[in-house]
């Protein structure tokens, strides 16, 4: 009887690793998937930046030439 339970609790140590190697797993997953999610955002938030700038740059050209046309009347 003494080995049966001796090899039960050798069972059940082993699964209860098994369980923590699999939640292991699946959060190396998920950590994975985050970062790909968070290198994806930093991109799109570099091109809203360029988008941005050239807004920015478009606005001061425009501010230019109407300053200029004020100029003339």
């Amino acid at each position: 009887m003494e080995d049966v339970l001796k090899r039960l609790d050798k069972l059940t140590h082993e699964e209860a690793r098994m369980a923590i190697a699999q939640n292991l797993k699946a959060t190396h997953t998920v950590d994975d998937r985050v970062k790909g999610i968070h290198a994806s955002v930093a991109n799109i938030d570099e091109g809203v930046q360029a988008v941005n700038d050239k807004v920015a740059v478009v606005i001061d050209g425009a501010q230019t030439i109407f300053s200029w046309s004020s100029k003339f009347d």
